[in-house]
Formats: C-alpha cells, structure tokens, sequence
C-alpha cells in the first residue's frame, strides 16, 4: 500500500470535511477519523466478534458505512473483499443528525431519513465521502458496491466464504426475507451482530419486539429485537445447518422486563 498523505495538515482538513464519522480508521501517519465508534470500541467489538479466519478468503461486509471491517478484512489477507452499502451512503449525515437531534430535543421521532429530500441523495452519495476517504488514503483494493440490501439479486453478487452481517438486521423490515437472502450469499459463515433483548423471566425464550411501536434510540430506522433463541431460530428457518453463538453481555434484568443489548452469532450454511 502507498504512504499515506505527504501532507498531514491537509488530510486532516479533508477528514474534518467528511462531516460525521462512524468508525475510527487509522489512516498512517498519527490520523485517525474521529469515529462515533472509538478505537477502544473497536477493540471490544472485535474480541465480541470472534471473527473467523480471513486469509485467503472472500468477504462480504454488509452495511460497511466507512469502511471498518470491509478495511480489517483486507488487512487481515481476505483474497477479495466487497463493501456494500445503499442507505447510509446515500445520506447526508451532518445534516440528518442536526435534524435528528431537533427532533429528539422535541420530544418527536420523525419521518424514515429517505423521506426526507433535503438529507437523502442516492446519486450524490454524500454518505460514501468517508468511505471514499479511507479507501484512497490506505490505497485499498476493496470493492465498493452501491446496492440495497433489501431489494438487491443474491446473484448480482455471488457468493462468499464469509459475510459479516454487523448492525444490519434490526433495520430491516422483513428480517425472515433478509436472512433467506443472507444464506443465499454465504458459502462458509456469516457473522451476524444485532440489537437483542433479554427477557428476564424466560431467558431461553424464542422472542422478537417490534421496536416500531416504541422507536428504540428515536431511531425511526429501528425496527426489530430478538432475544437470543430468537435470532438462533431465524437462522435455521432461512436455511442454516449450524449456529455457533458468540459472547453476549448478561444483562441481569429484573423478572418480566426487557433489557436491550447486542447478540452475535456465526450461523454456517
């Protein structure tokens, strides 16, 4: 890979430009995007992940927003990578989140952020600017592709020995339809995280909250929260023959009520 830039003061400058950063990338040179997600989250989410083997392996990253996994794959020696994503590339986030915060502060949940024409460019990619950002600056042979999930051909893509499937579920209408399309995609292992719940009354239950109806994090995005059974179970019903379930936090919640928390599992075709 090429140095990074000669001049630092400059990429600095283009990285303050991009507005809102999610992930925390390491660009060389002493930069690193000011990401949503710290380093130090990083570090946690990736032990939580337990990822399997990469090296010489095909990967799909699902959802990849700036890039993080799609980048520590390739790192990691992954043959070929593929970083997909449709929604948040097409957002202007900077904006979307001042209003979102308005909102927020009025008590208010607004309209899905594709209704909104003055934050949503599907030809623009105003959303893909840190993406692009990384990509150039760590001279990355990874495959941008702009595609839908939800609406996207399993064939379009082809398949892979391993799809990380990472924060993408819950946002999904039809969670049954996207894990049928998920096994579709996946020849090996896909690594699937989501927003869970825990039921402390009946732990092992095989559950799912529709968050639509409470908007979890006045996130209008947010539609769906299994307990840990639940998301087990989905992934043997789209198909898959093995489900190895990763570590979850033990929320401890009192009888009867729900706790929102994050499962991972490696479902195997």
């Amino acid at each position: 890979m090429p140095p990074p830039s000669a001049v630092p003061d400059d990429l600095r400058r283009r990285v303050g430009e991009v507005g809102f950063w999610w992930h925390s990338i390491d660009l060389g040179g002493g930069i690193v995007t000011p990401g949503h997600k710290t380093p130090g989250y990083h570090a946690g989410e990736l032990q939580a992940l337990a990822l399997p083997e990469l090296a010489g392996r095909t990967v799909l990253d699902v959802g990849s927003w700036d890039g993080y996994y799609a980048f520590h794959a390739e790192r990691a020696g992954a043959a070929r990578v593929v970083a997909l994503d449709h929604y948040v590339w097409s957002l202007d986030l900077p904006r979307h989140r001042a209003i979102h915060d308005a909102q927020v502060a009025r008590g208010e949940v607004g309209a899905q952020p594709h209704d909104l024409p003055e934050v949503w460019d599907p030809e623009g990619l105003p959303g893909k600017r840190g993406f692009d950002l990384a990509h150039a600056e760590l001279g990355s042979a990874v495959e941008p592709v702009v595609g839908d999930y939800a609406t996207l051909a399993p064939e379009t893509l082809g398949r892979f020995d391993v799809v990380l499937f990472l924060g993408v579920l819950y946002h999904l209408r039809d969670p049954l339809g996207a894990m049928r399309k998920l096994h579709a995609l996946c020849d090996g292992v896909a690594v699937i995280e989501t927003e869970a719940i825990a039921l402390g009354s009946q732990p092992d239950a095989c559950l799912w909250e529709f968050m639509g109806t409470r908007k979890h994090l006045h996130d209008p995005t947010n539609w769906w929260a299994p307990t840990r059974a639940g998301l087990e179970g989905i992934c043997r019903a789209a198909g898959f023959s093995r489900i190895e379930p990763g570590p979850v936090p033990d929320p401890r919640p009192a009888p009867g009520t729900t706790v929102p928390f994050r499962a991972v599992v490696h479902a195997w075709r």
